[in-house]
């Protein structure tokens, strides 16, 4: 099980504090909503090099333990700004 506080992070100063793939632009629900448009795991990964399999991973268990993408409550990134 991948750890999702490595591969994620919140910052005010970044997409106004949504939830993205750490280093980049890239949100949690930018992601999912590719996925949702029917996008692969692998199409994503080659259009966004940025991307690999682990950070995908951590989008998944992050999406297990906080389902509804949008509403992250800040407390659950507090460790994770620091």
């Amino acid at each position: 099980m991948i750890a999702w506080e490595d591969y994620v992070e919140s910052n005010p100063e970044v997409l106004v504090g949504k939830p993205v793939i750490k280093g980049t632009r890239l949100s949690i629900e930018f992601i999912m909503e590719r996925l949702a448009n029917g996008w692969t795991e692998e199409e994503i990964l080659e259009n966004y090099p940025s991307l690999d399999k682990n950070s995908m991973q951590a989008k998944d268990e992050l999406d297990i333990q906080w389902p509804v993408v949008t509403s992250y409550p800040d407390s659950v990134f507090e460790e994770v700004i620091i």
